[in-house]
């Protein structure tokens, strides 16, 4: 029998086997997304190579990576937020189907219900009138008496208060991104940390962080290249802390790109 178990693959990317099926969210696989790398330790065929089921939560490049999804089997389900279905699959990507807030889709053991996020869902960023347009989302999954939160990419919303009455087991939450600066529609730490207190998760996992860098940048000397190299490392700690200063009971768990969660609290506390 499959236990239930959760990987930290890097960005917004996670593994979740859950309910006799493999989960991605948000697959980044390559190296190279654009103009950012990798630039912790790549990934193995075997992170996802057996992935059944792919959750999207929103447009963006670096989280809907149209070159990572060709990587998968051509059989693997992958689900969009509503209106880019079609454009996805003249992409080349075979099995795409859709979910909007509030519905629910179901995948062996797995439910999946898509709930609201605050964050744009253009294609382009907030500020591009081409392209695709569809909502941002974030994903609650249950299976195996667990219920896990992935938020994608997000702020602070008034909803949110609604999903800790839920009874999370986990929340997978984003404390950064991938440059010197964050835009709209996302948390850092500090309000990441806020976002603890309304959701109340049993155990609080640090995402979208550490993992993608605009090429050459971590190279640079002092000034942003120093910048870059401290928000690399500097968010899921600066998340902890915050959450502690909080007095929050929720276990935070920082794990490194790569690694796994354990779905028991143990492993690396902050």
């Amino acid at each position: 029998m499959q236990h239930p178990a959760l990987r930290f693959l890097g960005h917004s990317t996670t593994r979740l086997e859950l309910g006799g099926r493999v989960v991605l969210t948000d697959p980044v696989l390559t190296p190279r997304v654009s103009l950012l790398r990798r630039v912790v330790p790549p990934l193995r065929a075997e992170d996802w190579v057996d992935a059944d089921l792919v959750l999207i939560s929103h447009l963006h490049g670096d989280h809907l990576h149209l070159p990572s999804l060709r990587l998968l089997r051509p059989d693997t389900r992958v689900v969009v937020p509503r209106g880019a279905a079609e454009w996805v699959r003249r992409r080349g990507v075979r099995r795409v189907e859709e979910i909007d807030v509030g519905q629910e889709i179901r995948d062996g053991g797995v439910r999946v219900t898509a709930v609201p996020a605050a964050h744009s869902g253009h294609r382009w960023g907030p500020r591009s009138t081409r392209g695709p347009q569809s909502p941002a989302l974030g994903h609650v999954l249950e299976a195996d008496g667990l219920r896990i939160y992935a938020a994608g990419d997000t702020d602070l919303f008034d909803g949110m208060a609604d999903l800790g009455s839920l009874g999370l087991d986990v929340a997978l939450l984003p404390v950064w991104g991938w440059g010197p600066n964050l835009g709209p529609g996302h948390l850092d730490p500090e309000r990441a940390a806020e976002a603890v207190d309304v959701l109340r998760p049993r155990l609080a996992v640090p995402v979208h962080w550490g993992t993608l860098a605009v090429a050459g940048l971590t190279r640079a000397p002092a000034g942003h290249g120093a910048r870059m190299r401290a928000l690399l490392h500097d968010p899921p700690h600066r998340f902890a802390a915050a959450a502690r200063e909080r007095g929050s009971t929720s276990t935070i768990t920082i794990a490194r790109p790569g690694q796994d969660v354990p779905l028991d609290g143990e492993g690396h506390r902050e």
